[in-house]
């Protein structure tokens, strides 16, 4: 069974991936980058890419993780 996976729409310029895997249901991710966490909200919308129909993930805020 394939891992479903979505993309992610807004956020750093320079996020390195684009597609990424999602755990069911899906609703939001959060991903390290750069010393704190992106997070993407899922809507409504799909996006065609050469993985398929994804579900689009937007940005919605970035936390810092203390140091």
């Amino acid at each position: 069974m394939d891992t479903p996976k979505a993309f992610l729409e807004g956020g750093p310029a320079d996020l390195p991936e684009r597609i990424v895997r999602i755990t069911p249901p899906g609703v939001e991710v959060k991903l390290p980058f750069r010393g704190g966490y992106e997070h993407f909200k899922v809507t409504p919308r799909h996006h065609d890419t050469e993985e398929g129909r994804l579900p689009v993930f937007e940005w919605t805020e970035r936390t810092a993780v203390a140091e």
